[in-house]
């Protein structure tokens, strides 16, 4: 179904990725019309085939040359082109070659403000966890994720089971998780957005030796181009127009959002009509699609009358560290066998003990298999006795660290680029180094011959979130809880952007929580005639 453009979509859906994916379901679902418009290409399982002619990593975001985000620290002046930021142009976003680390925040994630007081930035979600729990079951079932409930103690209430048992596992998961227990930790199975057994059409996962940075070939992974995009195109209700990059959103008299004006793969404009529009493009990519949306209405950008669209930007503070294992203590067939996880995360460390930093919040602890080289570039599975651990903690909001449009680079089509100004609060690197020794303490338990950190407290580029904070108060928020902008009443921000906090997991099970449940939201508004 493809309209003519003087038709008017109910709502039009700005971005294809984990907040773009369960709007265009839930919508259709209940009879609304939605044009889903994303800026990349629309890439097949053949395409995601590992090896030679496969897509690898890079060819899923924008090239630097072309669509450039551009950097600036305290220690430069300069601002530097980079792919910072940048978490996907495809259809399906970066959900297409995510990791699928499904974790929920922890409640006390919601609401770090009232936790732990005036730190930076730090500010309380509009909501608390009781109002996204059921959401999380949605979006665990509606994607498909695998797991056990009840195995990790320190998660929030659940009401529900995974719907699929978690993934098999490497022998060598039994050995580290008694390595955990006798230290009194409590490791539990990873719970991944990766299908155990077929699940709604697509198949189980065939255990190949590529996984976390790639598309999946056999459509195992939950990815919103697998899992959601198909069944709402189905529904006969909703487009995904590929190679469409939305420049500005438009505006009628009346000061509402009305549609967008994009442009396709040869620069020509388009414009689309719609009701509702929904911005879904990654945090910082949103936020300069409001920042290029100014007008006499909004000379600022739009939404932006109090000045917060951009700020608050976070990304992920990450701290990774690996190990080799040696064979005369490990039976060479257990370190040798073939199976690509390990699958095994520790939560006990997510909140830090006094006097580590002035914040005490720490992170989750990932242990996996050694990342391997792709295949096109020679490499395969990692190699025997190699363990990975990866822990994920918060990145704090601060001051220093927000998005602007860039005065001087443009992108391809001559549209001013997003400049990120990155700043770190300490607590980055003192967390990360404190939460290093509890890896490497297991590392030794298992008797590591070779233990190496990779890095401590870094930045992870890829989990974005803030620039658009959600909060009731208008005057120091951009959106309500609703993700529905304080200026303008029929526009919604629906990706990691509306998050105040990043918490201390992988964000994107949260991402596509708050978008059912922002989803079902707007679908009860228009049912009561909303959005005339």
């Amino acid at each position: 179904m493809k309209a003519g453009e003087g038709d008017v979509y109910d709502v039009l859906v700005i971005g294809s990725g984990a907040g773009g994916g369960p709007l265009a379901l839930t919508l259709s679902r209940a009879g609304l019309r939605v044009l889903v418009l994303e800026r990349g290409r629309e890439h097949s399982r053949e395409d995601y085939v590992h090896g030679p002619g496969g897509l690898a990593p890079s060819d899923l975001i924008p090239r630097v040359d072309e669509d450039p985000h551009t950097v600036v620290t305290r220690r430069t002046s300069t601002p530097v082109r980079n792919a910072l930021g940048w978490t996907a142009s495809c259809v399906g976003g970066a959900t297409v070659h995510m990791g699928g680390y499904f974790y929920r925040f922890h409640p006390d994630d919601l609401r770090m403000r009232s936790r732990f007081g005036d730190f930076e930035e730090l500010a309380d979600w509009p909501y608390d966890y009781a109002a996204l729990e059921p959401w999380y079951g949605v979006a665990e079932r509606e994607v498909g994720v695998s797991g056990l409930a009840g195995s990790n103690p320190f998660e929030g209430p659940r009401s529900n089971p995974f719907p699929m048992p978690p993934l098999d596992a490497h022998p060598l998961a039994d050995v580290l998780e008694a390595a955990c227990r006798k230290r009194g930790l409590h490791p539990f199975p990873t719970p991944r957005a990766i299908n155990s057994r077929p699940y709604q059409g697509r198949p189980a996962c065939a255990y190949c030796t590529l996984c976390s940075g790639l598309g999946c070939p056999v459509g195992a992974r939950g990815s919103s181009q697998e899992a959601l995009l198909p069944r709402a195109v189905a529904t006969g209700r909703c487009e995904v127009r590929a190679l469409a990059m939305a420049r500005e959103i438009t505006l009628g008299p009346e000061g509402r959002a009305n549609g967008c004006v994009y442009l396709d793969a040869q620069g020509q404009s388009h414009q689309v009509r719609a009701r509702v529009v929904c911005v879904c493009c990654s945090a910082v990519e949103s936020a300069r699609l409001l920042l290029l949306s100014a007008s006499a209405r909004f000379p600022r950008g739009l939404a932006n009358g109090n000045g917060r669209v951009g700020r608050h930007l976070q990304f992920h503070a990450v701290t990774m560290a690996q190990a080799r294992l040696p064979l005369d203590r490990h039976p060479g067939a257990l370190l040798s066998a073939p199976h690509p996880f390990i699958g095994r995360s520790v939560m006990d460390h997510y909140f830090l003990p006094e006097g580590v930093s002035e914040l005490a919040k720490g992170g989750l602890l990932r242990f996996g298999r050694t990342p391997p080289v792709p295949e096109s570039a020679g490499g395969g599975l990692s190699e025997p006795g190699q363990l990975f651990c990866e822990v994920f903690h918060d990145f704090i909001p601060n001051a220093g660290t927000f998005v602007e449009l860039d005065a001087d680079v443009r992108d391809r089509w001559g549209l001013p680029v997003a400049r990120i100004r990155l700043d770190r609060p300490r607590h980055h690197v003192l967390a990360g180094q404190w939460l290093l020794a509890r890896a490497l303490e297991l590392f030794e338990d298992l008797g590591a011959e070779s233990m190496t950190p990779l890095i401590v407290g870094g930045t992870s580029s890829y989990l974005v979130h803030g620039t658009c904070r959600a909060g009731n108060d208008a005057a120091t928020s951009v959106v309500n809880g609703w993700c529905q902008a304080h200026e303008v009443d029929n526009l919604f921000v629906v990706d990691g952007g509306f998050m105040p906090t990043s918490g201390g997991a992988a964000p994107t099970l949260t991402i596509l929580a708050n978008s059912f449940r922002t989803a079902d939201h707007v679908a009860r508004r228009f049912q009561a005639g909303d959005f005339p």
